[in-house]
């Protein structure tokens, strides 16, 4: 519980998939720089870009639920873990 008595409010599923999807963006961004030819390399780009959206989609309804605020940044990849 908080100072206020009120308990902190719970993840909701939406900011576990921003963090989900920007780790798979991530590496899959890991994945193209390595892969050993150009096509896959493309593949993986555009599956970073695809995961990227969602995080944004799920970033815009943390947003509208007033959890985040408007201008939030992209959460840091290696801060999921509990604290």
């Amino acid at each position: 519980m908080t100072e206020t008595g009120r308990k902190p409010p719970h993840e909701t599923l939406d900011a576990q998939l921003i963090r989900y999807w920007e780790r798979e963006a991530a590496r899959f961004d890991e994945l193209s720089a390595r892969a050993s030819f150009g096509w896959i390399g493309r593949l993986y780009a555009r599956k970073a870009q695809r995961a990227l959206e969602k995080a944004e989609r799920a970033r815009a309804k943390e947003v509208a639920r007033g959890r985040l605020p408007g201008t939030a940044q992209a959460t840091a990849w290696d801060d999921d873990s509990p604290s």
